[in-house]
């Protein structure tokens, strides 16, 4: 409690983590967040000292994200106060044995601590911190359908799991794709449709199951919350990004990272290269054009009105291109399949021109997030070397 900041900075802190990271993850019920927010900061300093540990860890751990995000005169002052803030997280989920006790904020903080890591170049730590992570997202039942595993459970609750689920998959199968490691979050049985569009998991205040209560608490999320709508306008674009990224990280982790990470080629023949390029391509035409378009207006209109919108049009755009540029590049000499160069060359370019959209339009953002920077050197390499390898 003795390093918490000021209350005026930590609400400076969520606001940037809601703006620059939650988009990219939407795994925070905001509301709830929020809520709980105003809560604790409301209590006396007496009281806060027997606050659940796990949620100072969550709260700790968006300051550290937020940190990264804002301008600071200095870029070494940021790094330090961040990695303050991340040290804070990581001692309260200590304090809360997260070891032997694991809830949904204790994967929350998880999942934005290992971003973190990455962010600030400890990508090794990540990958070692993400294994527990996934360990104890398997031992929740996370990984199952929560209609089967958790029927009782309230609709809010089970979406928060999938979204929850989804967020520690993506984390695993695109940090494996660059470390080019097993991936660990390989058995679900949830459906990416099972995260739908119905929106009665959002309960007015003054009503609860669809009847009218003339009660209102004041200590509701609706009187809390700085948040006063019945539920975000951006939630059902929300879904179609989780919707939409959750389809693609399935058929990554399964024809992309699997075999590398035990070093053999992704295709064992023409036929079956051709096949998978086609399975990439066609699944690009089932997503919603908001993420797909690199049309230079289209961008140029989103950074201007829609900022949460374009954020994730470029990590869409940015992984999905990538991974395309690993397929055509594949090469498996012993089967006859050989690089597609041009291919693997409009992909890489594709990608990189999401990473030049992210710096022209949101440049503070581009600036911290690693695996996007990690992504655009990998791709400049592969421009570089696909052709000089085909000379040769």
């Amino acid at each position: 409690m003795g390093v918490l900041p000021a209350k005026e900075q930590a609400d400076n802190l969520v606001d940037k983590y809601f703006d620059a990271v939650d988009p990219v993850y939407p795994m925070v019920h905001r509301r709830n967040f929020y809520a709980d927010y105003e809560r604790f900061w409301a209590l006396p300093p007496e009281q806060k000292q027997t606050v659940e540990p796990v949620l100072v860890a969550l709260h700790f751990v968006v300051y550290a994200m937020g940190t990264q995000f804002i301008h600071t005169p200095s870029s070494q002052e940021r790094t330090q106060i961040a990695e303050f803030y991340v040290s804070a997280a990581q001692q309260a989920l200590r304090l809360s044995s997260y070891l032997s006790r694991a809830s949904v904020r204790t994967l929350q903080a998880m999942v934005l601590i290992g971003y973190f890591l990455m962010n600030d170049n400890h990508a090794s730590d990540a990958w070692a911190f993400g294994g527990v992570l996934v360990r104890q997202a398997y031992a929740m039942g996370l990984h199952r359908d929560p209609d089967t595993i958790a029927p009782r459970c309230s609709r809010s609750d089970k979406q928060q799991r999938r979204k929850l689920w989804q967020a520690i998959f993506f984390q695993d199968t695109f940090l494996t794709v660059l470390l080019q490691l097993p991936p660990t979050t390989t058995f679900s049985d949830i459906q990416p449709e099972s995260l739908g569009d119905e929106l009665d998991d959002y309960v007015p205040n003054g009503a609860s199951n669809g009847t009218a209560d003339t009660v209102i608490n004041p200590m509701s999320i609706s009187n809390i919350a700085s948040i006063t709508d019945l539920y975000p306008p951006y939630e059902l674009s929300d879904r179609r990004y989780i919707r939409s990224m959750w389809h693609m990280a399935n058929i990554v982790s399964r024809t992309v990272c699997t075999p590398r990470s035990l070093a053999t080629p992704l295709t064992t023949s023409v036929a079956h290269k051709a096949q998978l390029v086609n399975d990439f391509f066609s699944l690009h035409q089932s997503f919603p054009q908001d993420l797909t378009t690199s049309s230079e207006d289209a961008i140029r209109n989103m950074a201007e009105t829609n900022a949460r919108g374009l954020r994730q049009n470029l990590f869409f755009r940015s992984n999905f291109w990538h991974c395309v540029m690993t397929v055509q590049a594949d090469e498996n000499v012993g089967e006859g399949v050989a690089p597609d160069v041009k291919g693997a060359l409009e992909a890489a370019r594709m990608a990189l021109q999401a990473f030049f959209h992210f710096w022209e339009y949101l440049r503070t953002d581009a600036s911290v997030w690693w695996v996007f920077q990690h992504r655009a050197f990998e791709e400049a390499v592969s421009c570089h070397c696909i052709p000089t390898c085909c000379k040769s």
